[in-house]
């Protein structure tokens, strides 16, 4: 009996994440399709990569930067459309583009004796403009989430992790059990033990 309940559990193991993977995909690509109103499965969801494609070329080489920031200044001055746009814009840059912020993965000691310690990323290097010099803007990711913790913390208590930005976060959101970076192990034991 034990034997089945052993070879049950292992068969949960492989089928519930699998099985949440293809439900949430479909979901995701069933919700996609359906914003644009098309009979035939599949063309919505084409439609819309091909007008975001679309628009990432005019914006590269036709639409100038201006533009962009006169549409910008014209959304920052509605109240509620604002926040909205702010934080989603803010959370696009953050991952995708040419202002990514997701990109200096640190580990910050929490304590004075460097035994508790963080892995998070580098938001903001420069924290002058709100009257804390030295310090700079830690993001900590939560596990299993989207969401996280904004710390400010002394320079002195980061260390830079050489180590490519979506291995850490892969790290951090699986609440460490991933290997994802099991080629970068040595490297990180060496940069925590300093």
């Amino acid at each position: 009996m034990s034997r089945v309940v052993s070879y049950f559990l292992k068969g949960l193991v492989f089928v519930v994440p699998l099985a949440l993977t293809v439900y949430v995909s479909v979901g995701v690509v069933r919700w996609l399709d359906g914003l644009i109103p098309i009979d035939i499965p599949g063309l919505g969801i084409l439609a819309i990569l091909a007008g975001t494609l679309m628009i990432g070329y005019l914006a590269t080489y036709f639409i100038t930067k201006p533009f962009f920031e006169y549409f910008e200044k014209i959304l920052k001055r509605l109240p509620l459309v604002n926040m909205i746009y702010s934080s989603f814009n803010d959370l696009m840059t953050a991952f995708v583009g040419d202002k990514r912020k997701f990109d200096k993965a640190v580990v910050v000691n929490m304590d004075a004796h460097g035994i508790l310690q963080r892995i998070g990323f580098i938001t903001n290097e420069d924290l002058k403009a709100i009257n804390l010099p030295g310090k700079v803007a830690v993001y900590f990711p939560i596990s299993y989430s989207i969401a996280g913790d904004l710390y400010i913390v002394d320079r002195a208590n980061i260390t830079p992790l050489d180590i490519p930005a979506m291995e850490i976060m892969t790290f951090l959101v699986s609440g460490g059990m991933t290997d994802s970076f099991g080629k970068y192990k040595k490297k990180f034991r060496d940069t925590t033990k300093k």
